[in-house]
């Protein structure tokens, strides 16, 4: 029963009343009105009950079966407002994982440049004339997002409950690799938290160029040592350091090859230079904390002044490099350039890959190796990731850089050598594709400043890297 069925007998009854009242005594229209009052009585409380149950359902908000339609429907974007961490796997709030073909857009990010969450939201599809239906465990957090998208101008936004999805969600294959702050913080407080193997020992350390005074010493993650980055690419060329300097610096910072560590930092591009280097000697695991010492920060956690040093030890317990395949020498590199299999990916910013700029004060030549495909990185310098982090840090969502690559005519089925100016940006890159699943990554760790100072081929010039 609805309004108009109601508007109906309430019309009926009216009709019904003036025809009684011209044909029938006083009594019998007496009779007659209270017979058609009932009637409508009747129709009002079933329409009452009806219209209770509708709006019941209402409130109970949107269903799992609306947000399967809506992922199908190009009109409809599904979003996760939740932690980054969650979305690419980890289990914070009993959710592991993100429904199958949602974006994200994480609550965290609200206090980023308005710039830049605006170019976030055209890059996630999350644009004016779409339905957004947004999703969280914590609605409070999901409502963030909403009255900042509707102080932006949307109009069509919605909320759905994940405590309510039964169905599966997704997790990127190796999403352990890079680690939440409050897992982070629950191995400072000496637990054993999900995906790290109970009763092993784990390192936390901190990564940043130059003496600890640099960074260390202005706050580091708690129980965390410091690690110089010249450690293993030392001065004054900054590549990857040799064997024999690689194992003294593993047996001075007390490494061996059944450590599990992970690497953290005030900037995350040296933690995952670390980290790439410490998983090439042959440590079995090796995590990196996800966003750095902002994400640290952001869960509301402190910083620590307290220095720590690392304890040597006397044996690392096998051969550097165990995993030799994780970086791609300059040598192999001008074979492997000739194996149609093989794509080297030039992660740096346009301007350098074109021959505008080297990116580095302290090198001058300009250009890029013969037969490499531009790959992104940043846009505004040599230490930006731009293309490749949301806007607190965190490691973006990958199939939106995968799909940068693939316009660009990069095969993902090929081995895929990630360079940059000397192995920064790449290895953080290598990392988040990792994560991803993508099968065959390498580094090609001496990156253009390696190539360019021996003085092999270059080329300069701008084309349009999508007719590859």
């Amino acid at each position: 029963m609805n309004l108009k069925r109601l508007i109906a007998l309430m019309m009926i009854m009216t009709c019904l009343i003036v025809m009684i009242g011209c044909q029938s005594t006083n009594e019998d229209t007496g009779e007659a009105v209270e017979n058609a009052a009932n009637t409508v009585n009747e129709a009002t409380e079933e329409t009452r009950e009806e219209t209770t149950e509708e709006v019941a359902e209402v409130e109970e908000g949107l269903s799992a079966d609306d947000i399967m339609a809506a992922i199908a429907d190009d009109s409809v974007v599904v979003v996760d407002t939740r932690q980054n961490d969650s979305f690419l796997g980890w289990d914070l709030d009993g959710k592991a994982g993100h429904i199958e073909g949602a974006v994200d857009f994480s609550y965290n990010w609200l206090s980023a440049d308005e710039a830049l969450l605006t170019e976030t939201l055209e890059v996630k599809g999350i644009t004016l004339e779409k339905q957004v239906i947004l999703y969280d465990t914590n609605l409070e957090q999901a409502e963030l997002v909403k009255a900042f998208l509707e102080g932006n101008g949307f109009e069509n936004v919605s909320v759905f409950d994940l405590n309510n999805w039964s169905g599966d969600l997704v997790q990127y294959e190796n999403y352990h690799l890079i680690v939440p702050a409050q897992v982070v913080k629950a191995v400072v407080d000496g637990e054993t938290p999900q995906t790290f193997e109970a009763g092993t020992e784990i390192k936390i350390v901190e990564a940043s160029w130059g003496e600890s005074k640099t960074s260390y010493d202005n706050g580091h993650i708690p129980t965390a040592f410091h690690i110089n980055t010249d450690s293993v690419e030392p001065p004054p060329s900054w590549m990857l350091a040799s064997d024999d300097i690689l194992t003294e610096f593993a047996l001075s910072h007390g490494f061996t090859v059944n450590d599990t560590v992970i690497v953290t930092g005030e900037e995350p591009m040296a933690a995952y230079r670390v980290a790439l280097v410490l998983r090439y000697m042959g440590v079995e695991d090796v995590r990196v904390l996800n966003g750095g010492h902002k994400a640290w920060t952001d869960a509301g956690y402190e910083l620590s002044t307290e220095s720590h040093e690392p304890v040597a030890v006397e044996a690392f317990g096998a051969e550097i490099p165990v995993r030799p395949e994780l970086v791609e020498t300059i040598e192999e590199l001008q074979v492997s350039l000739n194996d149609p299999s093989f794509t080297l990916v030039d992660n740096r910013t346009w301007e350098e890959h074109i021959g505008e700029s080297s990116g580095y004060s302290y090198h001058d030549k300009m250009g890029r190796i013969p037969g490499s495909v531009y790959g992104y990185a940043g846009k505004e310098n040599s230490y930006s990731m731009t293309y490749f982090r949301n806007p607190d840090n965190t490691m973006r969502r990958p199939e939106e850089f995968v799909a940068l690559w693939e316009e660009n005519g990069i095969d993902m089925n090929n081995t895929l050598a990630f360079m940059c100016g000397s192995g920064w940006r790449a290895a953080e890159i290598l990392f988040f594709a990792d994560v991803y699943g993508i099968d065959s990554v390498t580094l090609y760790s001496d990156g253009w400043i390696g190539w360019s100072n021996n003085g092999y081929p270059t080329e300069t010039g701008s084309y349009d890297p999508k007719a590859n």
